[in-house]
């Protein structure tokens, strides 16, 4: 027969929060990867007016694999430790959601072959996905709000037909205003 008494369950909510706690001290609470990530969105929508909307799928593809080193140098410029305590069960699930995200690629990039557009949107709800996961990762329900925000912003973009260097530019706009939002909160709360 299992216990499961209600110390057990403050206990777990302790361990939960305390792992919340480091990932957000370790990361500005996420805040500066969703900088980085808006600011590789706005290259690439600076690529896609002035050369083409299959390079800017590239620029956004490649720069996106430099989003964690950038948002680790950029935060130790700042201060950050730009990493979490060994053994953080976070962290895990942080990794796991990008290989997932990862694997969602392919997805995106079969859409770009029926029209170019469509990659962009498709990677606007699947990183919409992914920041639903930060709101456990970080303990911040405003990543949720964060998610809906993309996942809405893709369909309209879909159903209004956009061109791409307008749903480019919608990502990285929605990214940078949430990304510096949260920062200035963890700035306010850290201080």
């Amino acid at each position: 027969m299992t216990k499961n008494s209600s110390s057990d369950q403050i206990n777990k909510t302790d361990t939960v929060s305390q792992a919340q706690t480091d990932m957000c001290k370790g990361y500005a609470n996420g805040s500066v990867g969703i900088i980085v990530s808006g600011l590789i969105w706005l290259i690439s929508a600076i690529v896609t007016y002035q050369y083409s909307a299959k390079q800017a799928i590239w620029t956004l593809l490649i720069g996106g694999m430099f989003i964690h080193p950038l948002s680790i140098l950029l935060g130790k410029t700042i201060g950050l430790s730009g990493t979490h305590a060994k053994g953080n069960p976070l962290g895990n699930l942080a990794m796991e959601g990008t290989i997932f995200m990862i694997m969602c690629l392919p997805l995106a990039f079969g859409l770009s072959l029926q029209h170019t557009e469509w990659f962009f949107q498709g990677m606007l709800l699947i990183i919409g996905g992914r920041y639903l996961t930060f709101a456990s990762i970080y303990g911040i329900k405003l990543y949720w709000v964060l998610g809906v925000v993309l996942g809405v912003a893709a369909y309209l973009l879909f159903t209004l037909k956009a061109q791409p260097f307008g749903s480019v530019l919608t990502g990285s706009l929605i990214e940078i205003a949430f990304g510096f939002f949260i920062f200035l909160s963890f700035r306010r709360n850290n201080l």
